[in-house]
């Protein structure tokens, strides 16, 4: 099967937009400063709390892959878990944003709680959104399209937390911020619920797996001599490192840097750039090599950062910030769309090889937990280097927590995006192996269908 319908692209959209409207909040600088300035914790608690979590994340991840690839149900191995993990999702996103009256021990591991098992979840509700893609279709280029579609879903949805949350926030809870984050919440936990509802009934796993018996850990033998994944692994965690940098400092360096906390929803809505290179992936990997296209998309993240330094070093230039700013957005949409297409080829690949499929496994390591894993370690750096270099909320900041606020602004995500380029600079070599990988691979499923047919 080589296109897909309609339905099923924008419902795999949805159920991107689906996370978003929940884990907008959580991954980026709307926890951070909701956990310093709202709910009052130390910055260097909150760096501790976030990186915890990601430590968790390297354990759950794998494990939530091994149950992925056991799962057998009328419905499929990745579909069902929109289903059964919506609800569970929703409510502790929801939970992770309240600020009980409690002692200063008990609000650390409240929010710690709260915030470790809403993340969690989202590794057993997001990896299938990407462990499916092998299902619905066969083909290397309707994946990349799909892909697309799935970035659109994504950037859709963190636009909408990013233009409306802080409004929001601000009308429910009339001037009182911990009223306002307490009321917001639900309503996006809502959206998020009936979206991911949207995606389990529309999506079908439709391509055909060989049925066998697997060990426990079997799913481990995919990895092995895997290349191709392990240079998405190794890539996409300097990513998010870099990126999520990049995006959870944004509210600090607006509001104690630029002086201009007003153009912070303008600061995360600019993401939305990052549709028209994602859109035009399929066009890119045409012209050129998939290796080409995802290598030229980090250095013009690395661009991007360079150019934002150069207006801080002309005295705060507005202009030329948010030039930087949307430039390196633009280019994020090849560099954070290409793994998420390409982790369902080395699927391809480690079947090939070993003869075990593990999508489950690969993609919730090689996805959600370098998602996540990078995610806390680009949250929390920040929060430490602020914290020993005097930062204080709601007040005048010293010259060391304004260049710590820097660093995290600018040369962290530049250096993360620097050396993320270098491994996939190998993949080439790898991806001219394609169309011998699935004209194998789809002449061992011929095979081993046949005595079935021929048996009944």
């Amino acid at each position: 099967m080589n296109e897909t319908s309609y339905t099923t692209r924008f419902s795999y959209a949805a159920s991107d937009v689906a996370g978003q409207l929940v884990f907008t909040f959580i991954i980026g600088g709307y926890l951070s400063k909701f956990f310093t300035d709202v709910y009052g914790l130390p910055a260097i608690t909150c760096g501790y709390i976030i990186a915890i979590a990601r430590w968790i994340d390297a354990i759950d991840a794998p494990i939530w892959g091994i149950i992925f690839d056991k799962t057998h149900s009328r419905w499929g191995k990745s579909r069902p878990w929109f289903l059964w993990l919506c609800m569970p999702f929703a409510t502790f996103g929801v939970l992770t944003f309240q600020t009980p009256a409690l002692g200063h021990t008990a609000k650390i591991w409240y929010a710690a709680i709260t915030y470790i098992a809403c993340n969690v979840l989202y590794t057993g509700i997001n990896t299938p959104v990407t462990s499916i893609l092998s299902g619905l279709t066969s083909s290397p280029q309707e994946r990349v399209t799909l892909t697309c579609f799935r970035m659109f879903g994504s950037k859709l949805g963190v636009l909408i937390v990013n233009l409306t949350a802080l409004h929001v926030v601000k009308l429910l809870g009339n001037g009182d911020d911990r009223k306002g984050f307490m009321l917001t919440l639900p309503i996006y936990a809502v959206g998020s619920i009936l979206l991911y509802l949207l995606a389990f009934r529309n999506l079908k796993e439709v391509v055909r797996e060989e049925k066998k018996s697997q060990l426990l850990f079997g799913s481990f033998r995919a990895i092995k001599g895997n290349w191709p994944w392990l240079i998405i692994f190794s890539s996409s965690l300097l990513f998010w490192i870099g990126f999520i940098s990049r995006v959870s400092t944004v509210p600090y360096f607006f509001q104690y840097a630029l002086h201009r906390d007003d153009l912070t929803w303008l600061a995360y809505s600019l993401d939305f750039v990052s549709l028209t290179t994602a859109f035009l992936l399929p066009w890119f990997c045409r012209w050129t090599s998939k290796r080409t296209a995802w290598v030229l998309g980090l250095l013009g993240m690395v661009l991007g950062q360079l150019i934002v330094y150069w207006g801080m070093r002309g005295g705060y230039s507005v202009p030329v910030i948010m030039a930087g700013w949307t430039f390196g957005f633009l280019a994020s949409g090849m560099a954070m769309a290409m793994p998420f297409s390409v982790l369902s080829d080395s699927v391809d690949y480690g079947e090939w090889k070993t003869g075990v499929r593990a999508a489950g496994l690969l993609t919730a390591v090689g996805a959600a937990f370098c998602l996540k894993a990078g995610a806390g370690l680009g949250g929390a750096i920040p929060m430490w280097i602020m914290g020993v270099s005097g930062y204080v909320p709601n007040a005048e900041q010293t010259a060391g927590a304004l260049k710590a606020i820097e660093f995290g602004i600018v040369w962290l995500p530049a250096i993360c995006f620097a050396l993320s380029a270098i491994p996939v600079l190998f993949y080439g070599r790898f991806e001219r192996l394609e169309p011998q990988i699935h004209a194998e691979l789809d002449q061992r499923r011929t095979r081993a269908a046949v005595p079935k047919t021929g048996g009944g």
